[in-house]
């Protein structure tokens, strides 16, 4: 049986589109930015790590402490992508190691990434270089 030119290229054609969803994180993938009153916050800090792993952990009090501190301004999200449950986020977000933080824009793109803990200090002078406003005072610093 030929094949026509036109089914092959289709058929490729899909074959590389549906090949590149599975890579390419589509908007679907990526977590919404908008919170419970409809507003979307300034920066949504992602947070890709495990409860079972030592430095991970040591986030855990930082994106507290910022989330508590910066409010509605910022979206804080973990994915502990040991779990199976969250483990495409690790290839949606291209990590190579945890934790891994990575910020977006309100449009929902990365504007930075970070890997490794990262301390309050460091983390809080990022969000205001970004124009987040702190609303209260800072217990922790790093």
């Amino acid at each position: 049986m030929k094949q026509s030119p036109l089914l092959i290229l289709i058929f490729f054609s899909s074959l590389y589109f549906f090949s590149c969803s599975k890579t390419n994180p589509s908007a679907k993938e990526k977590p919404d930015a908008v919170t419970m009153t409809g507003a979307k916050p300034l920066i949504t800090f992602i947070e890709l790590g495990s409860v079972k792993c030592i430095p991970c952990r040591k986030m855990q009090p930082v994106m507290h402490a910022v989330e508590a501190r910066y409010g509605k301004q910022i979206r804080v999200i973990f994915y502990d992508v040991w779990k199976s449950s969250q483990r495409q986020y690790a290839q949606t977000y291209h990590i190579r190691l945890i934790p891994t933080q990575v910020f977006l824009n309100q449009s929902g793109q990365e504007i930075f990434r970070h890997e490794g803990f990262f301390p309050q200090g460091k983390l809080e002078h990022f969000l205001q270089k970004q124009g987040l406003k702190p609303g209260k005072e800072s217990t922790e610093n790093g």
